[in-house]
């Protein structure tokens, strides 16, 4: 999560976006009403922490302390996982760990 109040807003309101989720779905999925989570998004109100865990859990989100030096590296690796609409790059999404001999003949279009 971001710094300030408004980046974290603008975090939140990004990453409910980026899942198609409207502001009445987060809602009915968090326990928040909509107005609420409209102020929060528009950094109109502080989110109390309990509030934001249950958002970032909607959300497929990870809160974690960060310490202030490596908060740069940290972001830049989160902005190196991303495309420019903010969802997962093609290189960030998960590969499997191993390929069996079918699976490689599949992709080569053999059987």
């Amino acid at each position: 999560m971001a710094g300030s109040l408004t980046e974290t807003a603008q975090a939140l309101k990004a990453a409910r976006l980026a899942k198609g989720m409207s502001q009445r779905e987060l809602s009915a999925r968090s326990g928040l009403t909509q107005a609420h989570i409209s102020r929060i998004e528009n950094a109109a109100v502080d989110v109390r922490l309990p509030n934001l865990i249950e958002l970032a859990r909607v959300l497929d989100l990870e809160m974690m302390l960060v310490p202030r030096p490596l908060a740069p590296a940290v972001r830049d690796i989160i902005r190196s996982h991303r495309s420019a609409d903010g969802r997962p790059s093609a290189r960030s999404r998960p590969r499997p760990a191993y390929r069996l001999d079918d699976d490689e003949d599949a992709a080569r279009g053999r059987r």
